[in-house]
């Protein structure tokens, strides 16, 4: 999704350093257009940050870790950050890059990689005004929707954490819906043909389910991000004391998915936890 996002600022007319820890995707994004300089010689330049990362550790270590940026920054710079993460790592990171005069927008994105390579992603976003309209020339080119939801850092991490929960549980609930229907034998592309048109669908059942009859498991979402993702919700969930078993069932799938070598793999691999179980043979499987 950070590839996506950086196209979609180039294209919306901004000067755009890419970094990586894939050198193959920083020398791509550069013949597509990106700067071709380093970008340790201009962070103190920079007007925005845009961190897309997979965890707060990451995002962290973008921030303040050994090589980290915020205390180069210029004074008003504002700093994205786009991770699922807790909402009080959110305020935390507020907080340090306050410290140094770093703006900070907690800025959760949802949409997928389609989305970020065509500038149409939703964004759940708080933090300061300031923060807002510092950031605002960027969230034109990288979004379709921008949720503003207040002027707290944390806001939009505990909105990405509800939708997080619906977005993996509808995952695993396509997944058993799909195979439980193999079971009965519906075929797969047949349950996709007319579920999607039934009350039962969701947008991640018409997105994935797909991937699933095309026995293709390319990642674009991976299974791994399930175990983070639905993990914050559940640590937010206790710390509320808020019971959220059909999020825990979910998760366990996608532990499953992974430890049976599928953690890289399209997340509509959680199928194959239900297929090994019921010895169903999903497509483009022998």
């Amino acid at each position: 999704m950070g590839y996506g996002m950086a196209a979609s600022a180039l294209r919306g007319g901004h000067m755009v350093w890419g970094v990586d820890i894939n050198p193959g995707q920083v020398a791509k994004f550069r013949s597509a257009g990106g700067e071709p300089t380093e970008l340790a010689g201009v962070v103190a330049e920079l007007d925005a940050v845009l961190i897309a990362v997979l965890n707060a550790a990451q995002t962290e270590s973008v921030l303040f870790g050994d090589e980290g940026i915020a205390r180069s920054l210029k004074p008003g710079a504002v700093v994205l950050a786009c991770a699922t993460v807790p909402p009080a790592f959110a305020r935390d990171m507020a907080a340090r890059c306050a410290e140094v005069g770093v703006l900070y927008l907690d800025a959760p994105i949802s949409g997928g990689s389609l989305k970020a390579a065509n500038g149409q992603l939703s964004i759940m976003a708080s933090g300061s005004p300031q923060a807002f309209s510092a950031a605002r020339p960027v969230l034109d080119s990288i979004a379709a929707t921008v949720f503003e939801l207040g002027d707290a850092p944390g806001a939009g991490s505990a909105m990405k954490a509800v939708n997080q929960l619906l977005a993996g549980v509808h995952i695993a609930t396509m997944a058993e819906a799909l195979t439980f229907g193999m079971t009965q034998g519906v075929a797969p592309d047949k349950f996709v043909e007319v579920i999607s048109k039934c009350a039962g669908t969701s947008w991640m059942l018409e997105n994935r389910a797909p991937h699933i009859v095309a026995g293709d498991y390319t990642p674009h979402s991976s299974v791994n991000i399930w175990p983070k993702d639905l993990g914050i919700v559940l640590d937010i969930a206790k710390s509320a004391q808020f019971s959220a078993p059909i999020t825990a069932a979910a998760l366990q799938q996608f532990v499953a998915a992974a430890g049976m070598g599928h953690g890289l793999e399209d997340d509509a691999a959680v199928a194959k936890v239900y297929a090994r179980n019921a010895g169903l043979t999903l497509p483009g499987e022998t």
